[in-house]
């Protein structure tokens, strides 16, 4: 039995399909909302081999005609070199207007084949197929689209809101444990944010409960964005905690050292440090959430050749500051955040100096 999530935008509204072993439905679902025409499948050499097959058969199965193109698994195709590469591929294969993209892939190739379906023909619909945990809890969920630039992370990029997601937790299945486990990360902070409950059991995670829990935190996502699509009111914001210096630290250490959900969990403990700071966050509270990040193997200890005025200079183009005004997410308690004015670059040089302890 699959959920359903609905994520009621005014504009855009769509559903996230929450299931095991539901690859097979996709040319079913996808039927149900595009007229049979010609498509695009953007996968990458990792997720290719193993659930490609599977969707383009169910999608050509349902009439559609269906091009596949595999970029290089990794962080490094989220560039506007690969962005050109697959639009030159689709028109290669004459897709036109009518046409659609479908991601299949983690987060990059989520935010990698959205991007490009907010571009190509100045804009056609895109269904995520997210095979990762962050991708299923996070990325696939809310029109946010990207790629890297060399001096930061997603800072070219568009809103453009997915018409479905299809989120298959049999997928999950074939993570080595390290992808399984930086996943946490993103449903730690949600428990941080939005639902301290959350917390309780993530250490004994068995396939029998992932979609139940995936689809709590879809729930979660999807209601910030409804209330906040373009990160205009600061809501939206909040999904942020721990991203600022987590971002920061992906960047500075290069794409591929740390996995995503790893950097988020050294910006969460920078984040927690903070929030007891200027927040008045019970530390027992942050022992708590530190314990949650570190008994599934995330690191909560930053490198001493991770310069603090490097990560300064990578946090200053982040797209969290506003005119040199530093945004910063803070929980004054487990399910309670909200963006503060009031953390200064000395609170962010203690923070950072406080990881290395």
């Amino acid at each position: 039995m699959a959920a359903r999530i609905p994520v009621l935008l005014s504009r855009n509204p769509y559903e996230v399909i929450v299931g095991h072993d539901i690859l097979r439905r996709t040319g079913e679902f996808a039927g149900q909302l595009l007229p049979a025409t010609k498509c695009a499948v953007i996968t990458d050499n990792n997720v290719g081999p193993l659930y490609a097959e599977e969707v383009v058969n169910s999608l050509e199965h349902a009439g559609f005609q269906v091009t596949q193109i595999e970029i290089p698994a990794g962080e490094k195709s989220k560039s506007m070199s690969t962005a050109e590469e697959v639009c030159d591929a689709m028109i290669g294969a004459g897709l036109d207007r009518r046409s659609f993209v479908v991601g299949l892939g983690g987060g990059v190739v989520g935010d990698l084949s959205g991007f490009v379906a907010s571009i190509y023909y100045r804009g056609i619909p895109h269904i995520q197929i997210p095979t990762s945990i962050v991708a299923q809890v996070d990325s696939a969920v809310g029109g946010k689209t990207g790629i890297n630039s060399a001096l930061g992370k997603n800072l070219i990029g568009a809103f453009h809101q997915p018409t479905l997601v299809i989120a298959d937790t049999a997928t999950l299945d074939t993570l080595p444990k390290r992808e399984f486990n930086e996943g946490f990360a993103e449903i730690i902070k949600h428990a941080a944010i939005r639902d301290a409950e959350m917390l309780d059991g993530l250490a004994n995670i068995t396939p029998d409960v992932l979609p139940a829990l995936i689809s709590r935190n879809v729930k979660i996502k999807a209601l910030i964005v409804v209330e906040d699509e373009f990160e205009r009111h600061g809501l939206r914001a909040l999904l942020n905690f721990g991203h600022t210096i987590g971002h920061a630290i992906e960047n500075i250490a290069g794409y591929g050292r740390y996995l995503h959900g790893e950097a988020i969990s050294l910006g969460l403990a920078a984040a927690l440090y903070l929030s007891e700071k200027k927040a008045g966050l019970d530390p027992a509270v942050s022992a708590r959430v530190l314990k949650a990040l570190q008994g599934l193997d995330l690191p909560t200890t930053l490198p001493d050749d991770l310069t603090t005025p490097d990560l300064l200079a990578a946090l200053s183009r982040d797209k969290k500051f506003e005119a040199g005004e530093i945004r910063f997410v803070l929980v004054s308690e487990l399910g309670t955040a909200f963006v503060s004015k009031d953390v200064t670059e000395s609170d962010l040089i203690e923070a950072i100096e406080h990881l290395r302890k």
